[in-house]
């Protein structure tokens, strides 16, 4: 009977568990609903309410376990329209969902991750495998920053304050947020970009389904988009407080590029009509905050995105809505009379003695007690809500006072604000005057460059009037020369004049005598005649008779008398003209004289004032040669110093130089250094004229510093003995040239200066650049010209003995291979075949260019010096060669292990490759030196396009064999469930990330294999195999033809010509 009464108890104890189970089973059936309407493949957009309905289910169990225990099963890789959905619930969910959310779907980033790389890899119809790529690389990057930042959540909603703790004080952290905050809008951008790239732009479009399915997740993506964009912005002021300018361009730069495709993705997401219904679009200013003023920040201005509150017309659904929990008091007293009618209904009436009212009371009492119990927790429930209620108000009290406190440290801030922009202001004020100085120093500068070029100008103005003064002193020189000349005919044209004059004297005095004379004799006479006279009037007294007589005489001698008188008369007045023409010649040459003499003086004054004016010139010249040689020293001095500065520069490090191009540059060094030599002698023979040791610096510094920084970078690919003596040597010259230019510099010591230790330097340099050559072929050049017959002979035996080989391989196949093998095996030989006689005639064609470009090239020379004359080239065509022969007898012996099925096919393949390399190097080579017009040349690369084609085939043909032998197993997966299928799955992709992973790894190895080939590539054929510990031999011989023949002696891979390693212009100085 006790157990009978126990029994509705046990009952009332599981219909709590019951409806608990119901709840959960009725909870994960509308979210399977949900989920399955939500996430479908049908073009349409999200619907709200199913959205709504899975976000709530993350807060009712806090997490998002129910979510991806129903989202693991979908089908995403059969349908792109499904991962579209399935993308932006789950941005729904991470944005507006529980906190544990993100926890979840961190646990599932794989599947996000493979579910975007898969999708990335294919292509649809309507354009969605692109978008899901892309917005799985979004959501992947949002998992990881807020897991990364798990102070921010995923709806990035949270204070200035808390984005400065979580960016902290230290500027590397903030810096490091700042990229990554920009990684996360990149990722946004571009998936916005992208969907409004598939659509049509036009207004209408936005309202079909298929470009609404598109655009809906747009919604998360320009709520996101705000955000970011106001932290970048605090970010940016905060590291442009901490940290210059000049550092931070590239985060301006990208931030300008993210700013211009945020707003172009705004303005056209604002222009569509289904954006307008469903949420407000923020505008951006036109132009980005200037993060260089700090007063900028002031004017940001947070974008603010709205989200309408409108209630939306939902359609009748065949679901039930969710219960709500009921934990009033009155369901377990509702619930009693169907319990006992159960009770009654199971087990009967009651018997023996109990009517039904006890059976009531007993029951009313359990009940009781249940309901005792029931209220009793629903106290402690209650007291339990009060507590938190409390606990919640002096939290809200603690906030209360926090926010308190923290405003008055925003007032405190504010004063703080208020006084930095009275500092600002001030400091603006002074900048404004500080500019105003800059523009009157600009100013300045420009009337000091105006003057310094009106000097400039003066200065070859002067040099001009030097110049001009210079010839004018020469015809001064030239006058004054003449002028003495006229002086000295002046001089002698006077002592002729004076000597005329005292002629002349001389002839009126002798004339004077004579007629003092004459006169004499005719007064002498005449009183002769007087006497007679007297003695006639005495005899004319003594006798009358003789008067007559003395008449007659006396009137003869009266007319001579007469005669004589005007004579005399005539001669004085001759006398009297010559004497006034004695005494105007002697005044016109003593005017000509004083004239002479006062000409003489003033061009002596001239003469003297141009001397000393020259003799200024001459000064100033020397002033200004020196102050040019000055400046020429200065600016060489800074370029070598700048040289200097590259030997302990980091970044030089990677620079890197072949000992080839710095002994070019160390010879030219050693030969401007010369130049030197010479230009300085000169300067100090004639000091009026620096222009030849000024261009001699100019080439010299410039060539130092080539040597100086090329001798650097070839010591960082040398040894480390050579590459610290080349470090030393470069920086002793270095040194050496600056002193030697200090002296330049110095007049007193600019005549002892001597660039003889710079010159031992550089010659030093020179010769630990000759010991880091690399040593090509050992073979003097007299001997170039048989070595190069000897390897073109040595590869056309070569070639006749691979064609021989393989026509033994040809016949012995026939015999021991039959069917497949036997037609696979025929097509590669007979392949190979065509191959080697199309290298044959490439090399009989390569040898007739080879003979006409020596026959027009050689001149009078012999065959020998020209090939010696052009070692590179000789050198080059050897090589060449000798890859042809090792290219040809490395097919063959590849044809007969493939043959003799211990080869492999991909063998014949890369020789195949390898001939066609040698056989182009080989045309190259002959190319060189040949006449474009040559027949033999076009002989010749017909040849080689017909080796190519030759090569082709044999890889063809090596192609389809390996084809027809290999068996292909039929892909027959009808037998397998989904699970295997899935293994099977991710057991080829593992294996194509291994395959993938060991081919990157082959080519990283072929690639050092090649680099190692071209360094050692100078080495000698025979040094190279001691080091290998081979033997090569010069002359290959092939054994017997026998079903396995023995092979010939291992030929290694000719020496190629080096190649030199020449930097470009832009690496060094």
């Amino acid at each position: 009977m006790n157990s009978i009464r126990q029994v509705p108890s046990r009952v009332k104890s599981k219909r709590t568990e019951t409806m608990l189970g119901g709840e959960r089973d009725h909870f994960e059936k509308q979210q399977l609903s949900s989920i399955s309407k939500a996430i479908n493949s049908t073009e349409t957009p999200l619907k709200e309410k199913h959205a709504r309905r899975i976000i709530l289910g993350t807060h009712r169990e806090k997490g998002a376990y129910t979510f991806w225990s129903y989202a693991v099963g979908l089908p995403l890789p059969s349908s792109a329209i499904l991962s579209w959905k399935f993308s932006h619930v789950l941005h729904k969910i991470l944005r507006d969902g529980h906190r544990n959310s993100l926890q979840d779907c961190m646990r599932h980033y794989s599947n996000i991750a493979e579910t975007g790389l898969m999708w990335n890899n294919t292509r649809d119809r309507h354009g969605y495998a692109q978008l899901v790529s892309l917005h799985s690389k979004l959501l992947c990057t949002k998992i990881e920053f807020h897991t990364k930042h798990s102070e921010i959540p995923a709806s990035l909603e949270v204070s200035d304050e808390l984005l400065e703790r979580t960016a902290g004080t230290d500027i590397n952290n903030v810096f490091q947020l700042t990229v990554e905050v920009f990684d996360y809008m990149d990722t946004e951008l571009r998936l916005a970009e992208a969907v409004l790239r598939q659509l049509n732009m036009s207004i209408a479009i936005s309202t079909l389904t298929s470009s609404q399915c598109k655009l809906a997740p747009l919604i998360q993506v320009i709520q996101d988009c705000s955000h970011l964009y106001h932290y970048t912005v605090k970010l940016l002021f905060k590291l442009h407080a901490c940290l210059p300018a000049d550092t931070l361009q590239g985060h301006r730069e990208r931030f300008h590029e993210q700013f211009q495709s945020l707003q172009t993705f705004l303005n056209k997401a604002r222009d569509m009509l289904y954006f307008k219904r469903l949420i407000q679009i923020p505008r951006l200013p036109d132009s980005p905050p200037n993060f260089l003023r700090a007063s900028a920040l002031a004017e940001h201005v947070k974008p603010m995105v709205v989200i309408p509150d409108e209630e939306e017309l939902e359609e009748p659904e065949e679901d039930e809505p969710e219960p709500l929990i009921d934990v009033s008091e009155a369901q377990p007293v509702m619930a009693s009379q169907p319990t006992s009618d159960i009770f009654d209904q199971a087990f009967g009436p009651p018997n023996n003695g109990f009517d039904d009212r006890d059976l009531q009371i007993e029951h009313l009492k359990r009940e009781i007690e249940l309901l005792q119990a029931e209220l009793e927790k629903i106290k402690g429930e209650a007291q339990r809500y009060i507590t938190q209620l409390k606990s919640q108000i002096n939290i809200l009290e603690a906030e209360l006072e926090e926010q308190r406190v923290q405003k008055q440290r925003t007032l405190v801030e504010n004063e703080q604000l208020r006084m930095e922009l009275e500092t600002v202001r001030r400091r603006n004020t002074e900048h404004e005057s500080v500019q105003s100085n800059f523009f009157e120093a600009e100013k300045k500068s420009q009337a000091t460059e105006l003057r310094y070029n009106k000097l400039k100008e003066k200065h070859a103005e002067l040099v001009a009037n030097h110049a001009e003064l210079l010839r004018k002193s020469a015809d001064t020189v030239k006058m004054l020369s003449a002028t003495h000349q006229t002086q000295e005919e002046i001089e002698r044209t006077k002592q002729q004049l004076s000597f005329e004059v005292d002629r002349v004297r001389q002839e009126s005095d002798m004339k004077i005598d004579e007629q003092k004379f004459e006169m004499d004799k005719l007064k002498r006479e005449l009183d002769a005649k007087n006497a007679e006279i007297q003695k006639v009037k005495i005899s004319l007294q003594t006798s009358e008779m003789s008067g007559e007589q003395m008449n007659s005489s006396m009137a003869a001698l009266l007319a001579e008398k007469e005669r004589l008188t005007q004579s005399m008369s005539k001669k004085d007045a001759e006398l009297s003209s010559l004497k006034k023409e004695a005494h105007l010649k002697e005044s016109s040459l003593q005017q000509e004289r004083d004239k002479t003499i006062k000409e003489l003086g003033e061009l002596q004054g001239k003469l003297k004032e141009k001397s000393s004016h020259e003799e200024q010139l001459q000064q100033k010249l020397l002033e200004e040669q020196f102050t040019l040689l000055q400046a020429t020293v200065t600016e060489a001095e800074n370029i070598i110093q700048d040289a200097v500065a590259t030997l302990d520069d980091p970044l030089h490090i990677s620079c890197s130089s072949s000992p080839d191009y710095l002994i070019t540059r160390a010879e030219a060094t050693l030969g401007s250094i010369d130049n030197v030599k010479t230009g300085h002698s000169e300067y100090v023979k004639s000091m009026r004229d620096a222009g030849g040791l000024v261009r001699a610096l100019t080439k010299f510094s410039h060539l130092a510093a080539d040597t100086i920084t090329n001798g650097s970078a070839t010591a960082h690919m040398a040894p480390t003995d050579d590459a610290d003596r080349l470090t030393d040597h470069c920086k002793s010259c270095a040194t050496q040239s600056l002193q030697y230019l200090r002296k330049l510099k110095s007049k007193s010591t600019v005549k002892g200066a001597d660039p003889t230790s710079i010159q031992a330097a550089v010659q030093k340099i020179l010769r630990i650049a000759q010991d880091l050559r690399p040593k090509g072929i050992d073979v003097g050049k007299d001997e170039l010209g048989d070595m190069v017959d000897k390897e073109m002979a040595a590869t056309s035996a070569a070639i006749e003995e691979a064609v021989r080989r393989i026509d033994e391989m040809m016949s012995q196949t026939r015999k021991d291979t039959t069917g497949v093998k036997l037609e696979v095996n025929e097509r590669i030989l007979n392949s190979c075949t065509g191959l080697m006689k199309a290298i044959r005639l490439l090399v009989l064609a390569s040898t007739d260019l080879q003979k006409e470009i020596v026959e027009s090239g050689k001149g009078a020379a012999s065959v020998k010096e020209f090939y010696a004359r052009n070692s590179r080239w000789t050198e080059g065509l050897i090589s060449a060669s000798k890859a042809v022969g090792w290219g040809a007898t490395q097919m063959v012996d590849s044809a007969d292990k493939v043959v003799l099925h211990t080869g492999k096919y991909e063998e014949l393949i890369v020789c195949s490759h390898e001939i066609a390399a040698s056989t182009a190097q080989l045309v190259a080579a002959s190319k060189v030196k040949a006449d474009r017009g040559s027949k033999r040349l076009g002989v010749l690369q017909q040849a080689s396009r017909h080796v190519n084609e030759m090569a082709a085939g044999v890889v063809a043909s090596t192609k389809t064999g390996l084809d027809q032998i290999e068996d292909k197993d039929t892909m027959d997966f009808s037998g397998m469930s989904l699970i295997k299928l899935k293994k099977e799955e991710m057991e080829a992709q593992v294996k194509v990330l291994e395959l993938e992973t060991m081919l990157e790894n082959e080519r990283l190895r072929l690639g050092e294999l090649r680099k190692k080939h071209y360094v050692i590539a100078g080495v000698p054929l025979e040094e190279l195999a001691q080091d290998n510990g081979l033997v090569a031999s010069p002359n290959v011989t092939a054994g017997p033809p026998s079903p396995k023949p023995s092979k010939p002696t291992l030929m290694k891979k000719p020496v190629l010509a080096q190649k030199p390693n020449i930097p470009p212009k832009t690496t060094l100085r």
